[in-house]
This record gives structure tokens, C-alpha cells and sequence, in this order.
């Protein structure tokens, strides 16, 4: 039971840091403003991640373009890797690296937005989709942890959460996620 208790309390512990620190939370606020607009524009937001950053990535590309807290039109958003025949060749037949930067030169348009989550900001295929996302006129997001790694000079807006600690960055990834669902679904389809 005590590690329970001390999991739970390192996990209230990080979000409580990041209830009291106001850059952060006018961090998340720009980002639901760019995703508010890059929607309202007509654009897209597509996502990018590895392991459990890429099922986050699904998972929050999915709440926008399925519903969230209620019934609306979606929201164009896409997971990247949900292709498993592209993944694999590319993969395969490149590199690894080039799995996400590939699918943005063919899929990322002016005015997009690329979400990139990495727990250390140092995932080399999301930086080279960042690169790529620039070369597009893409705007990009950093999901981070632990300083944001190289993301952190390549990303436009960076929501780094301060820890080394991989789960409980994750789990501050899918919170962060969740509120931004929750605010560009209000402020696009209010009640």
C-alpha cells in the first residue's frame, strides 16, 4: 500500500506544480487559441508519438474528431501512425526517423498544426516532423517532459512538464490534452 499511496501522491504533487505556475497554464491557453483557429480556418491538427505518447496522440485525436463532453460536428485530427502499412514501409524501407516527417511533407498544409508528444523532447522523428512542419508553414506543439529536449528549440509553443519521472509525464499529457479537447470544443460549438 505505501507505494500506492506515494505514486498517487507524486502524481497530485506534479499537477499541483502545475496549477501554481501561471506560465504554463497561459501556455495551454495560446495553444487552445492556435487549435481554435488553425479548426475555425479549415485547417487540421495532426498528432505524433511513440509508445504511449502515440496512443495519447490517438486517443486525443480522436476526442476532437469524434466528441468529447458532447454531441457536435468533428473536428479535422488525425493520429499520424494509424496507418500500419505506411508506418511499416517507410520504416522499413527509410528509416524510422522519417516515419512522421514523410507523412507531413504528403499530408501537412500552411496553417495546420502538428502536435508532437515526446517525453523527453528528444524523439528524433518528432523533430524531424517539427523540421518538416516549418518547412509545410505548419505550426507546432511540443508535448514534453524534462527541459523539452531538442523539441524545445524547434516547437512554436512547448507545454513542458517539469520531471523526469515518464509515467506521471504522461499522465500530465493526457490531463493537458483533455482540457484543451474541453475548451476548443466549448469555444467552437458553444451551448
Amino acid at each position: 500500500m505505501t507505494r500506492i499511496k506515494q505514486v498517487i501522491e507524486e502524481s497530485i504533487s506534479l499537477k499541483t506544480l502545475l496549477l501554481k505556475d501561471e506560465a504554463f497554464l497561459k501556455e495551454i491557453e495560446k495553444v487552445k487559441d492556435v487549435m481554435v483557429k488553425a479548426l475555425k480556418d479549415g485547417k487540421k491538427i495532426l498528432w505524433c508519438g511513440n509508445g504511449g505518447s502515440a496512443a495519447d496522440s490517438q486517443h486525443l485525436a480522436a476526442e476532437f474528431s469524434g466528441r468529447f463532453y458532447y454531441d457536435r460536428p468533428p473536428l479535422r485530427s488525425e493520429a499520424l501512425h494509424v496507418n500500419t502499412s505506411y508506418l511499416t514501409a517507410v520504416a522499413n524501407d527509410y528509416s524510422y526517423d522519417v516515419i512522421y516527417s514523410r507523412m507531413v511533407k504528403a499530408m501537412g498544409d500552411k496553417g495546420d498544426v502538428l502536435v508532437g508528444i515526446s517525453t523527453s523532447g528528444n524523439s528524433k522523428n518528432i523533430v524531424l516532423a517539427f523540421e518538416q512542419a516549418k518547412e509545410n508553414g505548419m505550426i507546432t506543439i511540443g508535448f514534453t517532459g524534462n527541459g523539452g529536449g531538442k523539441m524545445k528549440e524547434k516547437a512554436d509553443y512547448i507545454l513542458d512538464i517539469p520531471s523526469k519521472d515518464t509515467p506521471r509525464v504522461q499522465e500530465c499529457h493526457i490531463m493537458v490534452g483533455h482540457i484543451l479537447c474541453e475548451l476548443v470544443e466549448a469555444e467552437i460549438f458553444p451551448r
